[in-house]
């Protein structure tokens, strides 16, 4: 059964503090959905998550990993992951596991794109859209999906293969 996993972290662009809020799919660990503001932090889990919804159809039941932030636990989110069939799954106060794959995506992110402070809130969010878009889902390889980037992996799971074989990797 699918699951999803979700989070938020800050990026600070010369000109003043952005969140962003990712759901990204545990199985491909594709980013299905993504909101980039700097205002109402619940606003941006909600955005992703509307973002998330059409790109992989969810199983009744399946669950929605994430932490115990404000904006997990407030009735219109919880009413927007009953909408799409999603059961919450919030680990303890402290403990990431549950969500452990969207904070490694927060590390990549940072390491190979965020790695200076963006110019302008605008610069970021044009980066941030080219990083998941143009490299992170179509490109970027990972050695927990046999290193397949995301897009490949949920390509071969839904027309080839359910368990796709390990690539060589040169």
């Amino acid at each position: 059964m699918p699951a999803w996993t979700s989070d938020i972290t800050d990026l600070v662009p010369r000109e003043g503090g952005l969140s962003l809020a990712v759901i990204i799919a545990l199985k491909t660990r594709r980013v299905l959905g993504y909101s980039l503001s700097d205002r109402r932090p619940e606003e941006r889990v909600l955005n992703a998550l509307r973002n998330a919804g059409p790109q992989e159809t969810p199983s009744r039941g399946a669950l929605f990993h994430s932490d115990r932030g404000g904006q997990d636990v407030r009735d219109d989110f919880r009413h927007a992951l009953d909408a799409l069939g999603r059961v919450a799954r919030m680990s303890r106060q402290g403990d990431g596991w549950d969500h452990a794959v969207t904070e490694s995506f927060f590390a990549t992110l940072k390491a190979e794109d965020a790695t200076e402070p963006y110019a302008t809130k605008q610069e970021a969010h044009r980066a941030i859209a080219e990083y998941i878009h143009g490299f992170y889902n179509p490109v970027r390889l990972h050695s927990s999906l046999g290193y397949w980037s995301p897009n490949e992996y949920a390509q071969r799971l839904q027309h080839v293969d359910p368990d796709p074989p390990k690539r060589s990797v040169a």
